[in-house]
């Protein structure tokens, strides 16, 4: 019987050396229907083929075995020496984490990290920063650059054996979308060898509620230039009597000066007219100069004060007036001959002045006074003669038209009517359009008053109709309209020009409340809250917000007279943070209700994010 053979060839082959081994295999599977005789020869003859075979295939796997470990030990060289290898998102820390608007930039800081045994010695590798937004739009950070131990350069060298550390500030231009990735790119050398990293997303945004401002500054407040007017207006009239030295007498001459004259005058005019003019009282101030000693000087004045009462009461007599009589002296007028000696151009008036201020004894004033003998002169014969004298005050009020009297008055004659009860009569007014009538009214009447233009302009902005902001310019050399300058470059995004007008309105009308919103778009939150007080805008709350005054920026939204889409959003912004998801979830509504146009900006908003919507 035929006995199977199988021939196998092995092929052993390296870099330096072929070998090939041809290896005889008996089957032996049939052996035992042979001649045992035979079949033991043919069991010797398989041992024997069976052990060499064994032995070459040993020195076969050996030396397969040295041929593979160089192979994979030349391939991991020559890798190592070709790229660098991707970095992992666990290299780098970004804060914050969503990112967040502020002043209409997004700020990142990067901390990060080269692992061990990555940076080449040779290699040289640029950091960039790029926020992609969700509408496609890419924007490029600031970026950094490092490099290996063997680089000549100035950037920060990163060890191969140890890796490295490195913190990143970037910050990117917000292009008005609020959902954004945040990667970092790459651009490696190895040597002159362009190499490949892959790009790797490091953190989610935008938070750019602080950017909300745009929204809020629309309904925002213009100053309005205000009015003088008031219905009660207090007055007074003052007339002097003169004495002559050592005499309380009224003299018929001092009786018919113009001041004593105005006097009788006046108590006769209001007393003709109670409509327009109401007395308070009539007070009398008798004096004397303080030369000649104490106790004549108290006797001269009080008899010019008891003079002077009586007349003032006569003439009320006459013409049947009631008036309270308020009757005083002063013995010796110290304060008036200081104001007078400072007013004069008396030659030694500093010595005087100074003597004064060292003595406070009337007497030893006075002495002292006397001693300066020219200067006495000039003072017995200026100064002294004014000091002794009666004054007589009427303290009255001029009552204006009441409110019911101007409307009155505005719907038969305008032209009658001053420029502040004009503009008095537009605050009575609760219409825009009503308001509007009665300032174009006063620009015709009054065209040189300036606040009728800006008020309309004023009005023009809270209506958003552009065609009346004009007015502003024409009133541009108004604190107001200075300030209302300011607000309509703050809602066209131009806050430096903003701070340059606003800063020139110093003493405008609700200024604080402009400043506000301009504090708000500059990111001072704390002082935008303190800038605006008591009032309830969207502004206010948005500032309270983001100042994280939760509490008071809910009541300032309950408070807001128009509550429009933006307070209902600011509201869902707030529960939010608050963690109040339902009521969250009623605000948004609310507002997308109104405003469908805020559905976009809302569905991407991390603020809200686990607001059901």
């Amino acid at each position: 019987m035929a006995v199977p053979r199988i021939n196998v060839t092995f092929a052993v082959a390296n870099t330096y050396t072929h070998h090939a081994a041809m290896v005889e295999l008996v089957d032996t599977r049939d052996l035992k229907s042979l001649d045992p005789k035979r079949s033991c020869g043919f069991e010797s003859r398989s041992r024997h083929t069976k052990d060499a075979t064994s032995a070459i295939l040993k020195s076969f796997l050996m030396k397969i075995s040295k041929f593979l470990t160089l192979f994979a030990a030349s391939a991991l060289l020559l890798t190592s020496c070709s790229k660098l290898g991707p970095l992992s998102a666990d290299n780098f820390t970004v804060t914050p984490n969503p990112l967040e608007t502020q002043t209409g930039v997004v700020p990142a800081t990067i901390n990060g990290q080269f692992p061990e045994k990555y940076m080449k010695k040779k290699a040289v590798v640029t950091v960039v920063p790029e926020l992609r937004y969700a509408n496609g739009q890419v924007v490029q950070g600031n970026t950094a650059t490092f490099q290996g131990e063997s680089v000549a350069g100035n950037d920060q060298i990163i060890s191969y054996r140890v890796g490295g550390n490195y913190t990143l500030k970037t910050t990117f231009d917000y292009l008005d979308c609020n959902k954004a990735e945040m990667y970092l790119t790459f651009d490696a050398r190895l040597g002159k060898k362009q190499v490949k990293i892959p790009a790797v997303k490091v953190a989610d945004g935008i938070i750019a509620t602080s950017e909300l401002y745009k929204r809020t500054v629309l309904t925002a407040d213009a100053a309005i230039a205000p009015d003088a007017y008031q219905r009660i207006t207090k007055k007074k009239q003052e007339a002097n009597i003169k004495f002559l030295i050592q005499q309380a007498n009224l003299r018929k001459s001092e009786l018919k000066n113009n001041s004593v004259q105005e006097f009788v005058r006046l108590l006769k005019q209001i007393n003709d007219d109670h409509e327009r003019l109401a007395i308070e009282n009539v007070e009398v101030s008798a004096y004397a100069s303080p030369d000649g000693g104490f106790s004549i000087n108290d006797r001269l004045a009080n008899q010019r004060q008891q003079v002077s009462e009586q007349y003032v009461n006569q003439e009320l007599k006459k013409i049947r007036m009631q008036a309270p009589v308020d009757a005083r002296y002063t013995a010796q007028d110290w304060d008036g001959f200081q104001q007078l000696v400072g007013a004069s151009d008396i030659q030694d008036k500093d010595i005087i002045l100074r003597v004064l201020s060292m003595y406070k004894d009337p007497q030893e004033r006075e002495q002292q006074i006397r001693n300066i003998s020219q200067a006495f002169r000039e003072l017995a014969d200026g100064i002294l003669p004014q000091l002794r004298r009666s004054r007589l005050t009427i303290n009255y009020e001029t009552i204006g038209r009441s409110d019911e009297q101007i409307l009155s008055q505005f719907a038969s004659d305008p032209s009658k009517l001053s420029i502040e009860e004009i503009l008095y009569a537009a605050t009575l007014k609760e219409s825009a359009d009503d308001k509007l009538k009665v300032y174009n009214t006063a620009t015709r009447i009054y065209p040189n008053d300036q606040r009728a233009f800006n008020n309309i302009a004023a009005i023009g902005y809270a209506q958003g109709n552009d065609a009346l902001l004009d007015g502003f310019n024409t009133a541009r050399e108004l604190p107001e309209a200075k300030a209302n300058l300011g607000l309509l470059a703050l809602k066209q995004g131009d806050i430096s020009r903003a701070e340059q007008l606003i800063a020139s309105a110093t003493g405008a009308n609700s200024l604080a409340e402009i400043l506000g919103n301009l504090n708000l778009a500059k990111g001072n939150y704390a002082q935008a809250e303190q800038d605006f007080g008591d009032t309830y805008s969207n502004s206010a709350a948005l500032a309270q917000i983001l100042n994280k005054n939760y509490a008071s920026a809910d009541v300032t939204l309950r408070y807001i007279k128009q509550p429009d889409a933006t307070t209902d959003y600011l509201r869902a912004i707030l529960y939010a943070r608050m963690g109040n998801t339902n009521d969250a979830a009623e605000a948004l509504k609310s507002a997308l209700a109104k405003d469908p146009s805020l559905a976009p900006y809302a569905a991407r908003d991390i603020e809200l994010a686990k607001v059901k919507q």
